[in-house]
């Protein structure tokens, strides 16, 4: 819930400008200038989006914000796989990270923002709160669906977030026009379903410069089924755009075999995608032991 870097805007919010591990340290600043002096681009990832935190400990987000907390039925907050989670359809955690978003983009020279699978997004089994339930009556004229994972019900929260993704898109052109968007969310259509990530729209609709979906499988069969289900998914004319995200390390466990990363490349440039990202940088040192 603290940025690496020095932010205005989370000291207007929570008084805290910084992680107190960086004090005295912008690690955003640096890594851009280092990337440049080496001719690499650097895109600031916003990769916590509409979560607040990890783990059972109270987070000041909670305490000055409880009215942006998420509900699943029953009130309950709305956690999964241990992340609390924000209301991702309220206007102001959205504005929050708008405002964020915006500051970073206009103070850094950096060449593009990335959100992923918590961005824009939010878990399925949200959407039971008060300001939701609400918008939904209105619209629709009936309650939500007891059913997190009712057709209606996950297609209209759907659509909600991406035109939240799309005003986005729209505030970072509108700052910088040469600031590159891009999103890296789950595969299709589990994203929707799970996230409510509809993101072959975003990349349709035009708002999205590129898409990182996350085909992270450990053997080749299950990854090769997956990239052909992604292939029929994108239309031709956007494949271009779409860059397949490989999972080459998890912490001091996982390392991809190098034979196996290079067959999945081969196979992504046989399906017609123009190249893809690895995730991350650890797969390219040796495990510590």
């Amino acid at each position: 819930g603290l940025t690496m870097y020095p932010s205005e805007v989370m000291e207007k919010y929570i008084g805290v400008r910084q992680d107190p591990i960086y004090r005295g340290f912008d690690p955003l600043d640096c890594m851009i200038k280092e990337g440049h002096k080496a001719g690499i681009q650097v895109h600031a990832w916003f990769e916590f989006g509409f979560s607040y935190k990890n783990g059972a400990a109270e987070s000041v987000w909670e305490v000055k914000y409880p009215h942006w907390i998420g509900r699943k039925p029953g009130r309950r907050s709305l956690e999964k796989n241990g992340f609390f989670w924000w209301n991702a359809l309220h206007p102001k955690p959205q504005q929050f990270l708008r405002e964020l978003i915006t500051e970073v983009v206009t103070k850094y020279p950096v060449d593009g923002v990335q959100g992923d699978d918590r961005l824009p997004a939010m878990p399925s089994e949200g959407g039971y709160d008060a300001y939701t339930a609400e918008l939904f009556r209105r619209e629709k004229g009936k309650e939500p669906p007891a059913d997190h994972l009712d057709p209606e019900w996950v297609q209209w929260r759907a659509d909600k977030l991406s035109s939240f993704g799309k005003s986005l898109y729209k505030t970072v052109k509108d700052a910088r026009p040469d600031c590159l968007v891009s999103w890296s969310p789950s595969i299709f259509p589990w994203s929707k379903e799970n996230y409510l990530q509809d993101w072959i729209q975003w990349i349709e609709g035009g708002y999205a410069d590129f898409v990182i979906p996350q085909v992270y499988r450990y053997d080749y069969s299950s990854y090769e089924a997956e990239m052909r289900k992604l292939q029929a998914q994108v239309r031709p004319d956007l494949l271009p755009r779409v860059f397949p995200g490989i999972l080459t390390s998890l912490g001091d466990g996982y390392r991809i075999d190098p034979a196996l990363l290079e067959k999945k490349v081969r196979l992504n440039s046989s399906l017609g995608f123009k190249g893809e990202c690895f995730f991350y940088f650890e797969g390219f040192r040796p495990k510590k032991t």
